[in-house]
């Protein structure tokens, strides 16, 4: 959470990074996998008084291609991808197709979408910005950042799960970093 919270805060206020703080704050609050991300289009999209319902239309896990909705609400700080992602819409005139797609210099908007590369490019790129290692992060680092700041802060692994698609615990527990090292561990309850 901290790492996304500096990241967006160095985004700079061009349609591009309007564009990357919609993919970074989405694929984050929704623990994407990056293919997910943006394998997105407008019409899975549903704006609703809570936040935003996405219908994730096949994953990874899901290869009969059943789809499942993942609700992401409203949040409470300045990193809302709710409001990013609408945002990004409006900036970018979108109406229908990929939601998160290339931007050209010039700030014309590509009419296909991302590859699941260029989500990895962007999480490196303004890793290495704000000062992390980007070697340490990957589109992926999206998804696990979510898992792992969710169970810090103590939410049931059933809920993690239900955002992330996981089908059981054990797979879940291998996206969980060590920052759980501290969560409620046993000699800092004791001493």
């Amino acid at each position: 959470r901290e790492d996304v919270l500096a990241v967006i805060d160095a985004l700079p206020p061009t349609l591009k990074g309007i564009r990357d703080r919609a993919l970074l704050l989405v694929g984050f609050a929704g623990a994407f996998r990056r293919s997910e991300l943006v394998g997105l289009n407008v019409e899975d999209a549903k704006f609703a008084p809570e936040g935003l319902i996405l219908k994730l239309r096949r994953s990874k896990t899901d290869q009969e291609g059943e789809g499942r909705d993942i609700g992401i609400p409203f949040a409470r700080s300045r990193a809302c991808p709710v409001k990013g992602l609408r945002a990004w819409l409006d900036q970018a005139s979108i109406t229908s197709g990929p939601i998160f797609r290339g931007v050209a210099k010039g700030g014309r908007i590509q009419s296909s979408a991302m590859t699941s590369q260029s989500v990895a490019l962007v999480v490196k790129h303004y890793a290495a910005k704000v000062g992390l290692d980007p070697k340490k992060f990957s589109g992926h680092s999206l998804r696990a950042g979510l898992i792992t700041s969710a169970a810090k802060l103590g939410v049931s692994t059933y809920k993690i799960r239900q955002q992330s698609g996981h089908r059981s615990d054990a797979m879940l527990s291998r996206y969980i970093r060590d920052g759980e090292l501290f969560v409620m561990n046993a000699a800092g309850a004791v001493l």
